[in-house]
């Protein structure tokens, strides 16, 4: 609940109709993130990856409700990756909070709802990157007790 409005904030599972305003707060991460030319999926790809026959990712939604239609002010974006030693894992790409709706408890409304999905489909952990730079997020995630990796290197091939 935000005290200042007394907007109820509910946390539910992202539907296509909210690819638009998921896509906002990707372009808000990416200019936070200073690489906003970075963000080069089209909406139609987005969709389809999530919402078409084999979705590769699914999402939560945090929406502000109110009179009048619903506001996405937060989202988390994840999908299934297999560990040959753990088994299946949750790995959650992004977790996004409105720049206005910071502050909140909005990540921390996703991120429990996030751990609530993956203890119920009995998923062995929640894996997930964060730019070692980002303070804010880095200390949000030091709330949950989270384990910092440093053995491990990033490795990519942009096709």
């Amino acid at each position: 609940m935000n005290n200042e409005t007394s907007l109820t904030i509910n946390i539910r599972p992202a539907r296509k109709e909210d690819a638009n305003g998921m896509m906002c707060l990707i372009k808000e991460l990416a200019e936070y993130e200073k690489a906003p030319e970075q963000v080069t999926v089209s909406i139609e790809h987005f969709v389809e990856s999530g919402f078409g026959v084999r979705p590769v990712w699914w999402g939560l939604v945090a929406v502000a409700e109110e009179e009048g239609p619903e506001e996405i002010v937060g989202m988390a974006l994840y999908y299934i990756r297999y560990s040959t030693w753990k088994g299946q894992r949750m790995y959650l790409e992004d977790i996004i909070v409105n720049h206005r709706w910071r502050g909140r408890g909005i990540g921390g409304m996703l991120m429990d709802e996030l751990i609530q999905l993956a203890q119920e489909k009995k998923y062995n952990g929640i894996t997930w990157q964060v730019l070692e730079w980002n303070q804010p997020a880095i200390s949000f995630y030091e709330k949950y007790n989270a384990h910092f990796d440093k053995e491990w290197v990033n490795v990519s091939i942009d096709l």
